[in-house]
């Protein structure tokens, strides 16, 4: 983790967000940047939406190390409820407490009986978190309306204890790759994003800041192929990250004695990772490469 630094030293302008971001490896068009600045100086949760593989969860833990404030991540999935995101309580201890306590009193709900989730961990913090919400499209509207009041009002209502503010206001980023749609009362408490594949020229210039050791001539050929492999009808388009894995393994095979054009082939599991749309890619796929390298 980097040095803590104060957020709105940092956030002074989308401009500064950009370039705080650069530093961290992630680089953020002119949109994003504004949204992730507004979102820090308003105080409100960032909802971030867009394709798998576009960069989001990678924005939310760049905004962590930029700021030098641990990431608290929860990762949403279909059936998760308060007991996993929010709190529980520690039964078994309570019930062991009872009986060793016999004819004397005792608060079976007290602290230590109660099981701290990532939401009830970043509010009782001492110091300021960064708490990621992933894919919050894979959990159901219930679960949204259990946020509602963690992301108005930072605080959770536990019904033995009363409410439980922050003790230092968290910077909250929920991401969704958008395979339902959000409540809009959720939509409504957030500053809003949605995140695009970039042109080719950013995805080079991605590829050359996050890859190993990779050509300049290399990344913008992996650029121009992977920005036509995903204009095609598949099932799951390769996402940035992707792009980046591709041009690491061509580079390996390359060094290794495959020639370019044959070591972009070799490595195209890197890239592709359906079999129908292997199937589909196949027959094009040579053409394609050889037309990106020029």
């Amino acid at each position: 983790m980097t040095p803590e630094v104060n957020a709105e030293t940092v956030a002074t302008s989308p401009e500064a967000v950009a370039r705080h971001l650069a530093g961290s490896r992630y680089l953020a068009d002119d949109s994003l940047a504004t949204a992730i600045f507004l979102a820090i100086r308003l105080g409100k949760p960032l909802l971030l939406e867009g394709a798998p593989g576009v960069g989001k969860t990678e924005a939310a833990k760049a905004i962590a190390q930029l700021l030098g404030r641990d990431l608290v991540r929860l990762q949403c999935y279909e059936g998760i409820d308060a007991a996993h995101a929010l709190y529980e309580w520690n039964y078994q201890r309570q019930l062991l407490a009872i009986r060793h306590a016999g004819e004397h009193e005792i608060d079976i709900y007290d602290d230590r009986f109660l099981i701290a989730r990532p939401l009830l961990q970043v509010l009782r913090a001492p110091e300021q978190r960064v708490l990621l919400v992933d894919e919050i499209d894979r959990s159901d509207h219930e679960f949204e309306a259990l946020l509602l009041e963690f992301l108005s009002d930072f605080q959770i209502s536990i019904p033995e204890r009363g409410t439980i503010r922050a003790e230092a206001q968290p910077i909250v980023i929920l991401t969704s790759n958008r395979t339902r749609e959000l409540a809009e009362a959720l939509r409504r408490r957030c500053v809003y994003h949605w995140i695009g594949y970039p042109d080719a020229e950013r995805e080079a210039a991605i590829i050359m800041l996050r890859a190993g050791d990779v050509a300049e001539t290399t990344a913008r050929a992996v650029a121009a192929a992977v920005q036509e492999i995903r204009v095609r009808p598949l099932a799951k388009p390769p996402g940035i990250s992707e792009a980046v894995e591709w041009a690491n393994a061509a580079t390996i095979l390359e060094k290794g004695g495959s020639p370019w054009p044959e070591a972009f082939r070799r490595a195209i599991g890197v890239l592709i990772k359906d079999e129908e749309d292997l199937s589909a890619i196949a027959p094009e796929l040579g053409r394609i490469v050889e037309e990106a390298l020029g």
